[in-house]
């Protein structure tokens, strides 16, 4: 077998950690992602950029043929095809990549068609295909900036969008067109709208129908939705940027969906839209019937659908309803290949696979995601259930679910993932005693090949322990400092947490807590705890937030002291720092909790829920309007300050990004002016030009050691 060969890994004292993780985005360049598998077996299709610290991604073909060698190749070069320019975004294309924290560039994103022989992917605005057999490539003469490129099942044409109209072209360049134009400038055919990408996970606008001859496209309109005006205060000569941003409680956008045809003709989908706002999911393969997800406000009831394509009418296949809310999850609802509505549900009790009306898998598991399909199997990630033999803390297994039962195919503790079409699958490995992951390809169960990684190797080890703490069992890891012997005396500790939905952070994977290790490295014992909210193991675990965020504060407390019987814990000399939830989670621990907390880090917090969005926040809080006091409660501010602040004042660092359109700068000033106002400690530091992420080098590299420059003059580890 060839390969590119494995990069040498960088001299271990040629970096600091910080400026290595910066450079190397966390040491995800040079891995390969993305992947898509022919239904033949005959090819596996993947990005990866050139080396670890390279952020430019090529489009990769590895060719299994029946007979020799697997040969890994480019099939499309960012650099060839811009004739070595730099890569330009459009301000749409920004968005979408903020949406979903991509900090990268090159070929981020692709879409195939059915047979993986072509691939579509847009640079600098420009539509370029790549012919995934022949190995060639070349750019459609389309009018731009496109955003979103996809062939059709069949190959033979290109939709996309570009100025919010959907636009298709053949694959050969020819008879380019318009099918759906928007009205006026709030109105886009085949996009996501924000509170999709940022919240429901729906990165699409438009759907291909598997004969190729109309798609389904996703009308938004965001005209009611409010308006907020983000300036850069570094640059007073450039105006501040609008965003449409649907805060809590107020309109959201407009979505509709259509059925067009190849000539422009077009037939409304309807629903209740009224009842049900939220297109959340859709489906369209030849098992059956476009199938959509529509959700109601408040998530409590939703409705499968499934759609006539002639009338646009819908009929329900099936509701279903939840007294907290109920959880979108990838790949569901869908059509397995013998025509049953494969689903996801929590109506047993524990998170089960559904296929028809049978419960396919019990508590013993607790189903992340569906993968898959095969001819009679689903293929799905799962976790550990409540009622599992073994905890199994932070792992993750991907598993094959027939209706002759349920056969695990990842093997070893570790964070699984598959991608799987014919015989091919292609099963990435992360695992908790070496770096990185791994990329093995398997034939009818057999490897055949494993995709090269070109990521760099950290200068540093995490050295973390895995397990439960408390009486609630909360999923813990604890870092020390390398090097650390037991007569060395009790440590300052660091809490390390996100802490809220959506977030786990206690994986089975070394690569998830090298920024944990590092700070113990620092001087502190460190400990990453997933108490209740967090994904993973029921949903009565994850629905212990409905109208109160405080478990999530109140577990980390207790597995702080649960684990002081274990390790040498300095509990006079205790510290928080989170980003996001995180951020929100260690500004209230200090503020709420100064007898357990005694400094505190806040990056990017949420300081008042009625800031933040709506299909996040109002899963559940509820609205501002039907329930003030509970916002009242859960923020950490109000209109007259500082909400119920207990004393002593403790040290606060606050970070966040003047960029940023998901936790907008507005948390930070209005935290820090209550705070001032209450004579409170309290550091603040703007990032200018930073988002919600921060992929430059010298930001994300200097905030790490500002971070521990802070943490240990607050807690008196320097003279």
């Amino acid at each position: 077998m060839t390969s590119p060969r494995q990069q040498p890994a960088a001299p271990r004292a040629a970096l600091s950690f910080p400026r290595q993780q910066a450079r190397t985005q966390r040491f995800t360049l040079g891995v390969p992602r993305g992947f898509s598998v022919s239904p033949d077996g005959a090819r596996v299709v993947f990005v990866r950029s050139a080396s670890g610290a390279d952020r430019s991604h090529k489009l990769w073909v590895l060719d299994l043929p029946p007979d020799g060698a697997p040969v890994e190749r480019v099939a499309a070069d960012p650099g060839t095809l811009l004739a070595g320019a730099a890569e330009e975004l459009s301000p749409e294309e920004r968005a979408r990549r903020e949406r979903s924290r991509e900090g990268s560039g090159g070929i981020v994103t692709y879409a195939v068609d059915a047979a993986v022989e072509l691939a579509a992917f847009a640079l600098s605005g420009r539509l370029f295909t790549a012919e995934l057999r022949a190995g060639t490539a070349r750019e459609l003469p389309v009018p731009g900036p496109v955003i979103d490129p996809r062939p059709s099942p069949d190959g033979r044409l290109v939709a996309y969008v570009a100025e919010g109209a959907l636009r298709v072209v053949g694959a050969d360049g020819s008879a380019d067109r318009e099918l759906a134009v928007p009205e006026d400038g709030h109105v886009s055919y085949g996009l996501a709208e924000f509170i999709a990408s940022e919240e429901m996970g729906r990165d699409r606008g438009f759907w291909w129908s598997p004969d190729s001859d109309r798609l389904l496209v996703a009308r938004a309109d965001d005209r009611a939705v409010r308006r907020w005006w983000i300036a850069d205060p570094a640059h007073p000569e450039r105006a501040p940027q609008e965003v449409a941003y649907p805060g809590t409680g107020t309109d959201n956008a407009e979505v509709r969906l259509f059925l067009v045809g190849l000539d422009g003709a077009r037939t409304e989908v309807t629903w209740d839209r009224e009842r049900y706002p939220y297109l959340a999911r859709v489906h369209w393969s030849a098992a059956g019937a476009p199938l959509l997800l529509v959700q109601a406000r408040d998530q409590r009831s939703q409705r499968n659908l499934a759609v006539d394509t002639e009338s646009g009418e819908t009929s329900t296949v099936r509701a279903e309803k939840d007294p907290a809310w109920l959880e979108l999850l990838p790949g569901v609802p869908a059509w397995a290949p013998d025509g049953r509505l494969v689903r996801v549900t929590d109506e047993s009790g524990a998170r089960a696979l559904a296929v028809g009306e049978r419960l396919l898998t019990d508590g013993t598991l607790h189903v992340r995601a569906v993968l898959g399909f095969g001819e009679d199997e689903v293929l799905v990630s799962a976790s550990a259930g409540a009622t599992a033999e073994a905890p199994e803390t932070g792992e993750i297994h991907v598993y094959r679910v027939t209706d002759g039962g349920v056969e695990r195919l990842s093997e070893g503790a570790g964070v699984h993932r598959a991608v799987r079409s014919g015989p091919v699958t292609v099963l990435v490995s992360a695992r908790p005693d070496a770096p990185g992951s791994v990329a093995r390809v398997l034939r009818d169960g057999e490897e055949v090949a494993v995709v090269g990684s070109y990521a760099q190797e950290p200068v540093i080890s995490a050295r973390v322990r895995l397990m439960e703490a408390g009486a609630r069992r909360i999923p813990c890891a604890v870092l020390l400092p390398t090097g650390y012997a037991e007569g060395d005396g009790p440590l300052p500790v660091l809490l390390d947490p996100y802490g809220g939905p959506h977030g786990q952070r206690v994986l089975a994977a070394q690569q998830a807590h090298l920024t944990s290790q590092w700070f113990a490295d620092q001087g502190f014992a460190v400990i990453v705890a997933d108490g209740r909210g967090m994904p993973g193991r029921s949903p009565a675990w994850e629905k212990a937030l409905l109208r109160d965020l405080s478990p999530t504060l109140d577990d980390q407390v207790e597995a702080l002291h649960a684990l002081a019987g274990q390790f040498p814990l300095d509990l006079d000399r205790v510290a928080i720092r989170g980003w996001s939830y995180g951020g929100y989670l260690a500004a209230r621990a200090v503020l709420q909790r100064p007898d357990v907390f005694h400094a505190a880090v806040a990056g990017a917090p949420v300081t008042d829920w009625r800031l933040y969005d709506t299909h996040y926040t109002e899963r559940y809080l509820g609205t501002p309007q039907d329930d003030p006091e509970v916002y009242a409660a859960q923020s950490l501010l109000g209109d007259d300050g500082l909400t119920e602040p207990e004393e002593p004042a403790r040290p606060m660092m606050v970070v966040h990004g003047l960029a940023d359109d998901n936790v907008v700068f507005a948390h930070a000033l209005r935290l820090s002016s209550a705070l001032l106002a209450a004579g409170r400690p309290h550091e603040v530091l703007p990032l200018s030009g930073v988002t919600h992420m921060t992929p430059q080098e010298q930001v994300a590299e200097n905030l790490l050691l500002l971070q521990v420059d802070f943490l240990k003059r607050a807690l008196g580890m320097v003279p």
